[in-house]
């Protein structure tokens, strides 16, 4: 066959076989530059504005425009056994906070009911973006204040402390992530190949993947403003997805030759049947990633391009480079061998696909019992997701229970109700100084004394020159809770826009309270689009893939079912409590309000990966002439070792994840590493070939409309170069 004619996969691998050191010093110094300008160029992280959305974005929006950052605040609650007898500690403090220069608008102590607490309020100077970084002589002063007054209980929280420990913590967390999944996989690599050298070949695809796509994520920042914790998921994605691809390819080729061939037609048999497989997979994931650019959020846009970029860049290494490696190393892939996992059976195939086959066997003989049982499985771990309740967890619920800002916040929203989180009202009128504007002021103050929703100190800023007014509410409850709700809507639905409305040009209601609840609606309005899309998707890549409408819409509901596993799993664990203690975790209570529309984009594309493979390999052996039944049987056992040690490799990366110490993170770890383990073997293993095996010759069905579809080879492709496999039998029209 021409190369004209050849697929694209065959393509890309014959070149970079034929030009190994273009191939392999190209991709090294474009990693290398990439790499260098974006660490040059910085990257642009989203203004609190663009990560919000509704009335509480809109209302950041015209601080930022007015210039007015609303600045970081901060608050220290002083406890003694006597009442008042905190009052010489709250002076010292104050002495020193002066002297550090950090702190403006030092408020004078509020007292507790009891007396036994004092609250001093200030704020920070500065960006409050960058406030974490210039808190430290802040709480410095607050930690000498402690130790000069023994007998007072010192508690602080706020934006400085909470930025602070969350800086702190992200950092170690992607250390940890870094250094413990790379490891995990290169050892989970060595186990499945029996090699070192084979072993690293995957591991250096996937972290160069990483390291170019951190540059080019630098570089898109300044068009596409990214959120901090961006580069982390891309890390996630990028080795789990780069990893897998590169251990496909190298499986195939390993296999082939094993199996007798020679190198050079056992890379293109790799190329023509693996190599197609990643092209396919890594176009579906990408599409599927796309899906999030339909949410409103720029959240999910920077998600949906770190995403998409890593991918891109994992699946052309896979493509391109390779290849030209495995072609230079020849058998010196094998170098470095662990005897003992370096059997091979007598005939020269892989070990692998025993466990598989011997479960096969019994999928085929009685499909239908093992569907139902199956999916019976899979339907009570989705179960619990009915019930799950998302909200953007606040830090005190990111640090866990036991952290020290938590128990700051818990202590001090016990003795100061409504104090950490307070709704900011933001006004633009033309005349913020008239007496008009004034008295509406006052009369929103009076209603919310009044209203027994509030707490005390309402706190009022004018900005004469542009035109622009903060006023700050205390809110009931703890900032979060359903008191807090209420009062928040009292606050948007009657009095602002009664009292304020009047006398304004516009008037936002903002603040974390407010915030979070925005957020948490534009979620639940973007899931449906985005799931429409991904599904749709789906749909014909697959139709056009597989060439059968039942194979596509099995796609999807397969995709759903472990999807639903991931937020049953979430919502038990973090949501419930269930298995928490015995896993070294602690339950928020809810789940993070961006995971479960992340958790399907992700979950929907990395899915993918199996299935398109196995289906690939089952439908190749059709092409071959074997029945249905047999053609399941040679592709779930010819895919079983290759699927497996991708997903442990998807599951270990996943669980590191799970260990760290933010709770979205740890949400993020668990609901993946569950979904891919239920994906790769309950669903891939189990469901897939009985549904199949029900469906017989009808899995192939398509409809004579779409007939004209173009028809797509899934095995090796036949060259005139003496060492093409013989035929295959052509296939019915339509199947």
């Amino acid at each position: 066959m021409s190369a004209s004619r050849q697929g694209l996969a065959v393509r890309l691998g014959g070149w970079s076989t034929r030009h190994r050191k273009t191939a392999i010093i190209g991709w090294l110094l474009f990693v290398v530059v990439v790499a260098v300008v974006g660490g040059m160029s910085g990257s642009t992280v989203m203004t609190n504005s663009e990560g919000g959305t509704g009335d509480s974005a809109q209302a950041q929006k015209i601080l930022e425009d007015a210039g007015l950052q609303t600045p970081a605040g901060e608050m220290v609650m002083l406890r003694s056994e006597r009442p008042d007898g905190w009052r010489a500690a709250a002076r010292d403090l104050t002495a020193r906070l002066e002297k550090t220069g950090e702190t403006a608008r030092i408020q004078p102590p509020v007292r507790s009911r009891s007396g036994r607490e004092g609250l001093v309020s200030f704020d920070l100077k500065g960006d409050p973006d960058t406030v974490g970084d210039r808190v430290g002589p802040v709480l410095d002063a607050v930690e000498d204040t402690r130790s000069a007054h023994r007998g007072i209980t010192v508690h602080e929280f706020g934006d400085g402390s909470a930025a602070h420990m969350l800086s702190g913590m992200l950092d170690d967390d992607l250390k940890k992530a870094e250094l413990t999944a790379v490891p995990l996989a290169l050892g989970i690599l060595l186990v499945v190949f029996g090699a070192l050298v084979a072993a690293l070949l995957p591991v250096l695809l996937g972290v160069t993947a990483c390291i170019g796509t951190f540059g080019l994520l630098a570089l898109v920042s300044h068009q596409v403003s990214l959120a901090e914790s961006t580069n982390s998921v891309m890390f996630l994605v990028g080795l789990a997805v780069g990893v897998d691809y590169c251990l496909f390819y190298l499986r195939r080729e390993r296999d082939e030759r094993a199996a007798g061939r020679d190198a050079a037609t056992a890379l293109r048999i790799a190329a023509a049947t693996s190599g197609r497989a990643v092209l396919v997979s890594g176009i579906t994931v990408m599409l599927a990633m796309a899906g999030m650019f339909l949410s409103g959020l720029l959240l999910f846009k920077g998600f949906a391009v770190a995403t998409i970029l890593v991918v891109l860049m994992a699946m052309l290494g896979s493509v391109t480079v390779l290849p030209a490696m495995m072609s230079w190393l020849g058998d010196r892939i094998e170098a470095g061998r662990v005897p003992l996992l370096n059997r091979r059976r007598k005939k020269g195939v892989h070990t692998s696909g025993g466990l598989s086959g011997a479960l096969v066997r019994p999928v085929l003989a009685k499909p239908k019992l093992f569907a139902v049982v199956s999916t019976g499985l899979l339907l009570v771990l989705c179960a619990p997701a009915l019930g799950m309740k998302t909200e953007q967890l606040g830090m005190e619920k990111q640090f866990g229970s036991k952290a020290e800002l938590t128990v700051a916040f818990k202590e001090i929203t016990g003795a100061f109700p409504g104090g950490p989180a307070p709704a900011e009202v933001v006004v633009r009128a033309d005349d913020i100084g008239s007496d008009r504007f004034g008295a509406a002021v006052a009369d929103l103050k009076k209603e919310i004394t009044g209203s027994g929703r509030f707490g005390k100190t309402v706190e009022v800023e004018l900005h004469r020159k542009e035109g622009v007014a903060r006023i700050e509410v205390p809110l009931s409850g703890d900032g979060h809770n359903a008191a807090s709700e209420r009062a928040l809507d009292t606050l948007r639905e009657d009095l602002v826009p009664r009292i304020l409305g009047p006398v304004s040009k516009e008037a936002y209601v903002g603040g974390e309270l407010a915030g979070n609840l925005d957020f948490n609606d534009q979620l639940k309005s973007d899931i449906a689009p985005v799931l429409l899309f991904i599904a749709g998707v789906t749909f014909l890549l697959m139709l056009v893939c597989f060439r059968s409408v039942p194979i596509a819409l099995a796609s999807i509901v397969l995709n759903l079912l472990s999807v639903g596993a991931a937020y049953g799993t979430m919502t038990a664990v973090f949501q419930h409590g269930w298995g928490a203690g015995a896993l070294g975790m602690e339950p928020a209570g809810a789940i993070e309000a961006w995971m479960p529309l992340f958790v399907l984009v992700i979950l929907f594309g990395l899915s993918m990966d199996y299935h398109v493979f196995v289906v690939s390999r089952i439908r190749e052996a059709r092409d071959r002439g074997l029945a249905t039944r047999d053609a399941i049987r040679e592709g779930i056992r010819t895919t079983a070792g290759s699927v497996t040690g991708a997903a442990v490799i998807m599951v270990a990366v996943f669980a590191v994840f799970a260990l760290l110490q933010m709770q979205d993170m740890q949400q993020m770890g668990v609901g993946l590493a569950v979904a891919v383990l239920v994906d790769a073997t309950l669903v891939r293993m189990v469901l897939l070939p009985s549904v199949l095996a029900l469906l017989g010759e009808r899995a192939w069905y398509l409809p004579r409309g779409l007939r004209w579809l173009p028809r797509f080879g899934h095995g090796e492709e036949p060259v005139g170069d003496g060492t093409a496999e013989a035929p295959r039998p052509r296939v019915p029209a339509g199947r």
